[in-house]
């Protein structure tokens, strides 16, 4: 890092002492015209060209002065001879230009013209230019044609300012340009330059697709093109163009807007600056940019290649210049193991699982592997796969919409009573969740057809049979979080409301890897009626979203319902599993007594548990309310749970219900 950090510094001095050498030149050439044209000893002009003078002998400049002027040629290897040959400057152009970079140069070249300026500007004037550098009446028409449609004006690098008449405008470089120029890297204000190197490695596959060695071939010939990559966010854009780039060994820059306002400035700025470091831009669209679709076209008067980076659907592009549109596809769970095996070699075994798990971009695996190893030196331990669980969950930045709660899951199989079929078809889902990669990436089944991947699921029975816990423990085995997402609150009678808030919730979802559980899915997917007014409509559209959404989710879907009768058919029919979840039989009430009292719970001698599930149908979330309201009756007599507490408190959720109580046992009171 060291060698390529002193490399670099000596690539800059030299382009420094290259611009200082132009510089030099034209102020030997500056100070002759002002020897002639000045007349009057007490003027302060004769100081300044003493001064010029002194710059033109300090960088040898007088004995460079005929190589330059005579043949009108740079060194293309230099910032200032790359630009002039991009954007085809005549020799008149770089004479202005260097003209106009003086005062950006020296302090004392900053106060001459000063000096010479009508109204006191340090730069130099048009009328002070044509003085110099036109010196015939057909060369001051060129000049004047030059400085207003010339291509050293169009690109920006050569900007007139000023209200004044033509001659009395003020000639200054574009923005930075100067120091960029002298091989310092300095951007515009509206410009930051961002990090996103990756490697080819990383996305071996995705570059070796035909489009992409396509794309390839374009940076490596810098034809003049918009390479366009979408993703599904602009970051990961980018840093599939940083791979293309390297894969094709050419230098680049990633480069976000500040302000997108002045979009006309960036289209000129961005170019420029990147022609004169030698490197293909790279340009993402912020995010604060990325719901609007940019007016074509775009780096329209760019030389070569300029790669656009951006939100697949966000982005427009028209008009006579080549575009070329690369999609950056989600990679396989195959090659996502690939990259999990590269950057955390210490949980290798558990490669597959995580990749399957996490649809992780490379340069997030990356992080995530840099946040798990500084945890485990921290604590003095090995990595572990629930350390990964925790840094993905820390870098979602999750923000959540109301009707929409977040559940860490705790819950285990051991948490769940259901029938075996019932946990068999849970087992399956993640089994069809897990095996996604080897089925239909290396086994090919539903090649091409959309909606292949994620599983979605329907969870249909009353109140309290375990829908919401069962989602927690699907959750819990596969190491994400839960969303809960409560249908009758996110949709909105306002139009186009319900659209937005789905999309925050699976966007949410896909930032945090979470298992989406959609309670109350009546809201939305009951049973169809005929459309009788505009707000039908637009129901049936706000479907028709959450469906599309459903089937380009990756991840575990599950929609709940109390009534499965509720749910259209239509509906059922695209999802992958429907489980039901039906009261549970005496056996299994037994088992979800026995979990919801404690081992540590002092229970009487004459508490059966088999007595209470025969006697009263109930199903698991009343059975918890229950034995929790006899834990505290108990507390707060001081005295063991007794059948009798734990009977009263079975009556007290019949009648929450609105359900008629059994009875109790006999011997038993329950007032």
């Amino acid at each position: 890092m060291r060698e390529n950090q002193r490399a670099a510094t000596s690539s800059h001095i030299e382009a420094g002492e290259y611009l200082g050498r132009q510089v030099a030149i034209m102020a030997g050439r500056l100070a002759a015209m002002l020897s002639e044209t000045t007349v009057s000893h007490e003027d302060p002009v004769p100081a300044g060209i003493e001064f010029l003078r002194t710059v033109a002998r300090g960088a040898n400049g007088e004995r460079a002065l005929s190589t330059r002027v005579e043949n009108g040629e740079l060194e293309s290897a230099q910032p200032i001879g790359r630009v002039a040959a991009k954007f085809t400057f005549a020799s008149l152009e770089i004479d202005l230009l260097i003209l106009a970079g003086m005062a950006e140069e020296h302090e004392g070249l900053a106060s001459l013209f000063r000096t010479l300026h009508p109204r006191g500007e340090p730069r130099p004037t048009v009328g002070l230019a044509a003085q110099l550098l036109a010196q015939t009446a057909r060369e001051r028409l060129t000049l004047r044609e030059l400085l207003n449609t010339g291509s050293a004006t169009r690109s920006g690098a050569l900007v007139m300012s000023g209200d004044a008449p033509f001659f009395e405008r003020s000639l200054h470089v574009g923005e930075a340009l100067w120091p960029a120029l002298a091989g310092i890297n300095v951007w515009p204000d509206a410009v930051r330059e961002i990090d996103a190197s990756s490697s080819p490695a990383e996305y071996a596959d995705w570059l070796s697709t035909p489009r992409a060695t396509h794309a390839r071939r374009i940076v490596e010939h810098a034809e003049t093109a918009l390479l366009l990559v979408v993703a599904e966010d602009s970051t990961s854009a980018v840093h599939r163009a940083s791979a293309l780039t390297a894969v094709a060994n050419v230098p680049s820059v990633t480069l976000t807007f500040v302000n997108a306002a002045n979009t006309e400035l960036i289209e000129r700025l961005i170019p420029l600056h990147s022609v004169a470091r030698g490197v293909v831009p790279i340009v993402a669209i912020p995010a604060s940019t990325e719901s609007a679709v940019i007016d074509p076209p775009f780096f329209r008067n760019a030389p070569g290649v300029v790669i656009l980076c951006a939100r697949d659907g966000t982005v427009s592009l028209r008009g006579a210049r080549l575009v070329y549109t690369l999609y950056a596809n989600r990679l396989t769970a195959r090659e996502r193991a690939r990259v999990w095996n590269s950057a955390l070699p210490e949980l290798a075994f558990h490669a597959t699982t995580l990749g399957a798990r996490y649809a992780l971009e490379p340069h997030v695996v990356l992080d995530v592997a840099a946040d798990v190893r500084a945890r485990a030196e921290m604590d003095v331990r090995v990595v572990t796969v629930d350390d990964v669980a925790d840094s993905v969950r820390s870098r979602a930045d999750l923000a959540l919409a109301a009707g929409v709660r977040i559940v860490h899951p705790t819950a285990n199989w051991d948490s769940l009573v259901l029938s075996a079929d019932r946990t068999q078809q849970l087992r399956e889902s993640l089994d069809r969740l897990m095996q996604q990669g080897r089925v239909l990436d290396d086994w090919g089944f539903l090649s091409g057809r959309p909606g292949a991947r994620g599983v979605r699921m329907l969870f249909a029975g009353p109140p309290g049979t375990g829908k919401t816990l069962a989602a927690e423990v699907l959750a819990h085995t596969i190491g994400v979080d839960l969303l809960v997402v409560d249908l009758a609150r996110v949709v909105s009678k306002w139009i186009g409301e319900t659209e937005k808030n789905l999309s925050d919730v699976f966007d949410a979802a896909e930032r945090t890897h979470a298992v989406l559980l959609f309670d109350e899915a009546d809201a939305l997917f009951g049973k169809r009626t005929e459309v009788s007014d505009a707000h039908d409509r637009y129901a049936n559209l706000e479907t028709a979203y959450l469906l599309a959404r459903l089937e380009r989710f990756d991840g575990l879907a599950i929609l709940s319902t109390n009534l499965r009768n509720n749910i259209d058919p239509a509906f059922t029919r695209r999802l992958e599993f429907v489980v039901d979840f039906d009261e549970p039989s005496v056996e299994e009430r037994s088992a979800i007594w026995q979990r919801h009292l404690p081992a540590n719970a002092p229970l009487a001698d004459d508490v059966r548990v088999l007595e209470l599930a025969s006697l009263y149908p109930m199903v698991g979330g009343l059975i918890r309310n229950a034995s929790v309201a006899a834990g505290f009756t108990a507390s707060a007599a001081d005295s063991s749970i007794t059948r009798t507490d734990l009977v009263r408190a079975i009556r007290r959720e019949y009648e929450k219900s609105g359900r008629a109580f059994p009875g109790a046992p006999a011997g038993t009171s329950t007032l």
